[in-house]
């Protein structure tokens, strides 16, 4: 008699040891991922858009009190005040991201191609700086370029006057200088990030074919170096428009910005419609700026990417 082969039972749908099916034939619905992602993400809008929306509504209000109106940004694009403070703010922001390049570039040639003892200190220290507070670089040029600094003391020692010539510091020059000196490392860090990774053996065939320094850094050097100075020029430039403190720390009473304008009529002058107007102009030309910052930066590392595929 022929035996009848049976195939053995299906498992269970759950697998090995599962559990009875879930009543209704259903199961679990999985958690959408915008429900765990809302919370923070409304907390984080509540805490830093929400104060922004506030500011944008408060600078369309109309001077009655009642609905909403552009007369306070065409009573504000009038102003002689702020017209000045703009032009003031750009040309500070243009002229100190020029030092910053200037300065940042040389400093990091003499860092990353220059062999001197303490070099790798130095290019740690870069790092270091970007944590000092702008106060405190404000005060140590207010203890060297200040009436009373060093600079006049010297000079005072050496002339026998009373007072020396060192007293621009309140002056837009003075600002101009505070924001070179402390901005200047924040374009020195993407350069040194650059430099590390010049390939030296082009340096060295470039100089063995007869090639002086100054042909080098504009053949070599200069080109790797171009997106590197563009992300932290635009950088600088973003950072210089919206800068506070050291004009306020300097002292310098003539030289307005658009910050020091939205300081002055908001607490000053208690005009805070004007103000919120002021500040939405500003808030404008950072977002703006920014947008150049981050498209820099992409190229950037899309430079990075195609160098190293190429090598």
């Amino acid at each position: 008699m022929t035996d009848v082969l049976v195939p053995p039972a299906a498992p269970p749908a759950g697998g090995p040891g599962a559990g009875p099916a879930p009543e209704g034939g259903r199961g679990r619905r999985a958690v959408p991922a915008w429900v765990w992602v809302l919370p923070p993400v409304a907390a984080l809008g509540f805490a830093f858009l929400y104060p922004l929306v506030l500011v944008v509504v408060e600078s369309f209000a109309a001077p009655d009190g009642t609905g909403f109106s552009l007369e306070v940004y065409a009573e504000t694009a009038a102003s002689e005040a702020f017209r000045r403070a703009l032009v003031t703010t750009v040309l500070l922001a243009v002229g100190a991201t020029v030092g910053c390049l200037l300065l940042g570039f040389f400093l990091s040639l003499v860092i990353a191609f220059a062999p001197f003892p303490g070099a790798r200190f130095a290019g740690r220290f870069i790092n270091v700086f970007l944590a000092f507070p702008s106060f405190l670089i404000t005060l140590s040029l207010v203890f060297v370029y200040g009436t009373a600094g060093l600079a006049n003391g010297l000079w005072a020692g050496a002339t026998g006057e009373a007072q020396g010539p060192f007293d621009f510091l309140t002056t837009p020059w003075g600002v101009l200088l505070a924001l070179i000196t402390y901005f200047t490392p924040f374009v020195m860090r993407p350069l040194l990030a650059a430099f590390s990774q010049t390939e030296t053996a082009q340096i060295e065939a470039a100089a063995s074919l007869g090639a002086r320094p100054l042909r080098i850094v504009g053949r070599v050097i200069l080109p790797d170096a171009l997106p590197a100075l563009a992300a932290g020029g635009s950088l600088v430039l973003v950072l210089c428009m919206n800068e506070f403190g050291i004009i306020l720390f300097t002292g310098a009473k003539d030289v307005v910005t658009l910050p020091m304008l939205v300081y002055t009529t908001a607490i000053l002058e208690s005009d805070y419609t004007a103000a919120c107007a002021v500040a939405v102009v500003n808030i404008a030309l950072s977002c703006a700026l920014y947008g150049l910052y981050r498209l820099a930066l992409a190229r950037t590392a899309a430079g990075r990417g195609g160098d190293r595929a190429g090598a």
